[in-house]
């Protein structure tokens, strides 16, 4: 506990030069996705196509439409098997083989053009499938089989339970689909995702202690007995209580803890959230009521033993960040200005990795 409370002290004081290394790349442009396969790391920008960082070379190349090796630039999620690259766009799913470096396009009958607009994508190792979260839908690929199936989630005739913002595995059992109103749970040893195999979470029945008219799920993250959920914040001055944001602690049974501004955050919209040991790292946002627009509020640590807040100031890191990934050394974050690659390097925080290591 002593030497995590000294690392927040480090980040949230001295974060210098000498603490840790920030690098900027691809700038000027807005990356939505990060992930890493185990050779390259991916990013899905909007508006300048796929960026790839090869591990090894340490370079990064692109696929756009000014190289003419995509028909699209726009993207909003990224995902990979390891063999294969799955990345979705505001047009249809993208697949890429690192085979045969070439990239293909699948689009979607069911949901019209709105049904092509895939935000959400997750690589479910245990079944080895892709799981597909569009505008309208929710679509499971089998790797295995190649076949795609799709699947219907709309609750009590309300088309924003049918719209996929987030998808995550949990356990070798569950995957999660955070919707624009609402959180599906499905048990994937019980059926399909349209029976009964789902439990479906909003802000009924005491779940999210009944906050806000609405629940949009914009991120989630797990460990061993909580589920992380971070919302959105869309509010008017005709509904100051439609969607009111905040990070969420769900015991997976009954109690639900909000985390938001009263409690230290810099903003009630949450981007994304990533875990490093006790530590939950929050990229905030938040909505302003006269010009309706979204403004990134940076980054803050949540302390999963004492739940205290700490906001991260640093001017080399953008008040926007869209995602945050964790690769055991780096924090990727992809913001409104490229890539921002974090190092921890110096002798107190590689003791502070193994410490990690260790849990």
């Amino acid at each position: 506990m002593k030497v995590f409370l000294i690392f927040l002290f480090f980040l949230s004081n001295l974060y210098s030069q000498s603490q840790i290394d920030v690098t900027k790349s691809i700038s000027n442009t807005t990356i939505y996705d990060i992930i890493n396969d185990g050779e390259s790391v991916w990013a899905a920008s909007y508006g300048n196509g796929i960026y790839r960082y090869l591990l090894k070379d340490k370079k990064w190349i692109n696929y756009s439409t000014q190289n003419n090796k995509l028909s699209i630039d726009f993207f909003y999620c990224i995902a990979s098997d390891g063999e294969t690259v799955f990345a979705g766009s505001t047009d249809g799913l993208f697949i890429f083989d690192k085979k045969r470096n070439v990239w293909t396009k699948r689009k979607f009958g069911k949901g019209g053009q709105l049904g092509n607009w895939i935000r959400a994508l997750e690589y479910d190792k245990d079944e080895n499938v892709i799981w597909i979260g569009r505008f309208m839908y929710l679509t499971k690929y089998d790797l295995t089989s190649k076949k795609f199936t799709d699947y219907d989630l709309t609750v009590n005739k309300d088309v924003k339970t049918n719209t996929i913002k987030v998808i995550k595995t949990d356990g070798d059992s569950l995957v999660w689909f955070g919707t624009e109103n609402g959180l599906h749970k499905y048990n994937k040893t019980k059926g399909t995702p349209e029976d009964n195999s789902i439990v479906f979470y909003n802000n009924r029945l005491n779940y999210f202690n009944r906050d806000g008219k609405s629940i949009s799920v914009s991120s989630l993250l797990f460990d061993q007995n909580n589920v992380w959920i971070g919302l959105d914040e869309f509010i008017t001055k005709e509904n100051p209580n439609y969607n009111i944001g905040g990070l969420y602690l769900f015991d997976r049974l009954n109690e639900w803890e909000r985390f938001d501004e009263g409690r230290g955050f810099k903003g009630n919209g949450i981007y994304d959230l990533a875990i490093t040991g006790n530590k939950i790292w929050v990229s905030l946002y938040q909505f302003s009521l006269n010009s309706r627009e979204s403004y990134g509020r940076g980054l803050a640590i949540l302390d999963k033993n004492n739940y205290k807040i700490v906001p991260i100031d640093d001017d080399r890191i953008p008040q926007s960040i869209f995602c945050l990934y964790f690769d055991g050394t780096n924090l990727w974050l992809g913001t409104n200005q490229g890539v921002i690659q974090v190092e921890f390097k110096n002798d107190f925080v590689t003791n502070f990795r193994e410490s990690l290591a260790k849990k």
